[in-house]
């Protein structure tokens, strides 16, 4: 796409092909560029050529002008397919060395040479530049499409971005992965905190960074991406070919295993978590998956009962399930089925939960009864963190909005970062009310506070003295 947007001379030429068809004596032409931008290897749907089919089968047409046969097809099966038509039909193929009528032996044997050396010559051209890229990738200097909160230096290095709000909030992202412990629970934190994420969006070769509301997928990615752990990674994706109404169509974006990347540098650059940290998140991340095999250790699961996804029966070793009853309020029952779901075998064991929910909650209530008061104090500790570190994103949200504001630019974008200034206002607001003011009864004691505006226009609370 990009040489089709930066590199138009080549562009140019194949549309004043229609002008040097005119003083021929051609009454009409018809001009067909759908497949601009599109490769002609075959691998790909090609709406502009299968135009060019139809029209020759169609007998309407009297000659085809090319630059080269590398424009209109570079795979073999396409170009004999086209010259067996136009033989049939009785259609010229024209390129800037002559005209040829398939019909004739020996112009055939010419375009058939012709279609074979841009094949070849397709093939030569990719094996060289994905050489050329490869050892580039090597050294840590191919250039690609950074996630956010990186951005490449005039050394072909990649940095972080000086960016502080993307910065900062790319941090908080693996600062709650640590506390919380599972991807879910820190994208519910974000959308509970209003918090917006950073996302790169691509147009042909220009990266413009947005903010949107967070995403699972988003948070996944900056998860399991290796470069935020200060590695160089290249190669992570792999591509599949598949057959598609008898044409070969390639399918990108498989992920590959680690043993298979191309290219794997660590510590190449300075990252937002170290590379010891980031095994620890993606050992984490398997932990917490569910679905996987039936002996690999699980997440627990949602649900009435408390040891969902977590009981396996001792004998067999398989997972228990967990039945509820049809009636509400009815209890719920562990069961193993076996290889009933096989070969009929019937149920290993089938137990109420009740009493094992029951027995299992004392013993956990007993293990942390001894550290209640510390637990208490951490979990306070950690809602205060958590309240800070919402107020903190605020802050950078309100003070990137100003600075929006400021830049010289036309209404539109004024109003934008005007309206952005605002909501980010009422939620800081909101945020230090909610901490100005703590309602609690103690006795008869109580402790009111309010909100008042600083000098610097930045509202922040004041809790008066409490008796």
């Amino acid at each position: 796409m990009s040489q089709v947007t930066g590199n138009l001379e080549s562009q140019r030429r194949q549309y004043d092909l229609a002008g040097a068809a005119e003083p021929v004596g051609f009454a009409s032409m018809t001009v067909i560029d759908d497949d601009l931008g599109r490769s002609g290897s075959g691998l790909m749907q090609r709406p502009g050529f299968e135009r060019l089919v139809a029209m020759v089968c169609s007998g309407d047409v009297s000659a085809v002008y090319c630059i080269e046969a590398s424009r209109l097809a570079r795979n073999g099966r396409d170009w004999q397919h086209l010259i067996d038509l136009c033989a049939l039909a009785g259609t010229l193929v024209v390129d800037p060395d002559g005209a040829y009528d398939p019909r004739l032996v020996n112009d055939r044997l010419l375009l058939g040479l012709k279609g074979t050396m841009s094949e070849y010559e397709l093939s030569l051209m990719r094996q060289r530049g994905i050489a050329a890229r490869d050892s580039k990738a090597k050294r840590g200097e191919f250039r690609f499409m950074l996630p956010p909160g990186f951005c490449w230096s005039e050394a072909d290095k990649v940095e972080i971005e000086p960016d502080e709000h993307v910065a900062d909030t790319i941090r908080l992202v693996f600062a709650k992965f640590r506390e919380l412990g599972s991807a879910r629970q820190v994208f519910l934190w974000l959308r509970s905190a209003d918090i917006k994420m950073p996302v790169v969006r691509r147009n042909v070769e220009v990266c413009k960074l947005v903010w949107k509301p967070p995403a699972y997928h988003s948070v996944m990615q900056i998860l399991h991406n290796p470069l935020y752990g200060g590695a160089y990674a290249f190669g992570r994706t792999a591509q599949r070919t598949r057959i598609v109404e008898g044409r070969a169509r390639k399918a990108s974006g498989f992920r590959k295993s680690r043993d298979e990347w191309h290219v794997l540098l660590r510590d190449n650059h300075p990252g937002y978590i170290s590379w010891q940290e980031y095994e620890e998140n993606q050992k984490l991340l398997l932990e917490n998956a569910h679905m996987k095999k039936n002996c690999a250790r699980k997440s627990a699961r949602g649900g009435r009962a408390l040891l969902t996804g977590l009981m396996r029966y001792g004998r067999c070793g398989r997972m228990m399930r967990v039945f509820y009853g049809m009636a509400k309020g009815n209890a719920h029952r562990y069961q193993c089925r076996g290889d009933d779901a096989y070969v009929g075998a019937g149920l290993c064991i089938g137990i109420g939960g009740l009493r094992i929910d029951r027995a299992v909650a004392l013993q956990i209530l007993e293990a942390v009864s001894d550290r209640a008061v510390e637990a208490a104090i951490f979990a306070s500790e950690q809602a205060e963190r958590s309240r800070k570190d919402i107020v903190a994103a605020v802050e950078r949200e309100l003070e990137a909005a100003r600075y929006d504001a400021s830049l010289p630019g036309v209404v539109t974008n004024w109003s934008t970062s005007s309206s952005a200034m605002s909501h980010a206002n009422s939620r800081l607001a909101g945020r230090m009310r909610w901490t100005a003011w703590p309602h609690w009864s103690a006795g008869s004691r109580s402790c009111v506070g309010s909100v008042g505006d600083t000098p610097k226009g930045r509202s922040r609370p004041f809790a008066s003295a409490c008796p």
